[in-house]
């Protein structure tokens, strides 16, 4: 037999999670797509990490704009474009990476498919986030500070986060 505050107890838990579940789907419905703790000064940061965020930053080795984003990262994300652009254009995943504002779309898409807790620390940041650009997102586990561009990130990472707190 189910008492009164039970059933108050259920139908609270019910309607959270008919509105938590409502107001995600209106959201991703409405042209953004909902990642924790992916602010805009974490983008900042992921840029300052890539290239120190140089918005000039033409391709070089296999790797495009401010964000340093390969056409494989590209593809994972969802093949993000500029607007009118035609994802099966030959260089449409360059054009998107040079551009700040259309390679923040692609880091979004790549993030909403591989976001998760890299780190083990309990909660997915833009710490993780970091991980997961310098590791790739089946990889982004592995420690950063194994490798000379690892810990080349884990610096820039802290110099950035730095800043930000003193801004």
């Amino acid at each position: 037999m189910v008492n009164q505050s039970n059933m108050s107890t259920l139908s609270q838990k019910t309607l959270l999670t008919f509105s938590i579940t409502t107001a995600a789907l209106l959201w991703t419905q409405s042209g953004g797509v909902f990642i924790p703790n992916l602010s805009e000064g974490c983008y900042r940061c992921l840029c300052h990490v890539s290239t120190l965020c140089q918005l000039s930053n033409e391709c070089k080795g296999g790797y495009c704009g401010p964000f340093n984003i390969s056409r494989v990262y590209w593809v994972d994300a969802g093949k993000v474009t500029l607007p009118d652009d035609d994802p099966d254009r030959n260089n449409a995943w360059r054009d998107c990476a040079r551009d700040y504002y259309c390679a923040k779309k692609i880091i979004e898409g790549y993030l909403q498919r591989f976001a998760k807790d890299c780190n083990g620390d309990g909660v997915t940041d833009c710490y993780d986030y970091m991980m997961i650009n310098g590791n790739g997102g089946y990889g982004c586990t592995s420690p950063l500070n194994r490798s000379e561009n690892g810990r080349r990130w884990l610096r820039r990472y802290e110099e950035c986060r730095s800043s930000l707190i003193r801004t």
